[in-house]
Parts: structure tokens; C-alpha cells; sequence
């Protein structure tokens, strides 16, 4: 049996020891976890699903399986975080104050 480089191992353990934590829709927000996961000591890779691999299409972040756990709250937080002020956002365009109620009726 022939012997693999030791790089070549190397790569392969490292690429089997990482899970998918999220999936992203485009390059953008991959990058954006990828840089939020590091930020929080996390490390992070992004990969492309092939189309026949698996049914979800879109961009694969990935990290150890022992870090798992905390990036599914990192990125949770983060997901709450721009939720909460879009909801705010979308509410600040609108007025919700009858205009009659500051009228005078001098």
C-alpha cells in the first residue's frame, strides 16, 4: 500500500474533523459568519456545495466539531441582533401617530 504525503493526510483529518455549522445564501454573508465566527475565536472555513452532493445549494460554513455548540449561538445572537433592529428599521418609516391628534382647532 502506498503512503499519502503527510500533507495530504494532514488536509483530509483537518477537513473531517469540521461540520457544517450554517449554510449561506451568497459569498457576502458567508463572509460575514466566517468573520463573526473568528472574531469570537472561532475558527471558520467556507466551501461551495456541489449541486450533487446534497440537496441544500448555497455556501457551507464550517468549523470544528468541537466548537460547534458555540457558533450555533454566535451566529444565532448575531441572526437576533439584525432581526431585532430591521424590525425596528421597518418601524421608524412609519407613522403610527394620528395627525389629527396634534392639530389646534384654533
Amino acid at each position: 500500500m502506498a503512503k499519502r504525503p503527510k500533507k495530504a493526510q494532514k488536509s483530509e483529518t483537518k477537513l473531517q474533523d469540521l461540520v457544517i455549522v450554517t449554510f449561506a445564501n451568497d459569498l457576502e454573508q458567508a463572509k460575514d459568519y466566517k468573520t463573526l465566527l473568528k472574531n469570537n475565536n472561532i475558527p471558520a472555513i467556507t466551501r461551495e456545495q456541489d449541486e450533487g452532493s446534497t440537496d441544500v445549494k448555497g455556501i457551507a460554513i464550517m468549523v470544528p466539531e468541537d466548537f460547534l455548540d458555540e457558533a450555533h449561538v454566535v451566529i444565532e445572537s448575531q441572526d437576533a441582533y439584525d432581526d431585532f433592529y430591521d424590525f425596528a428599521l421597518e418601524d421608524e418609516g412609519e407613522d403610527d401617530f394620528d395627525s389629527d391628534l396634534f392639530e389646534d382647532d384654533f
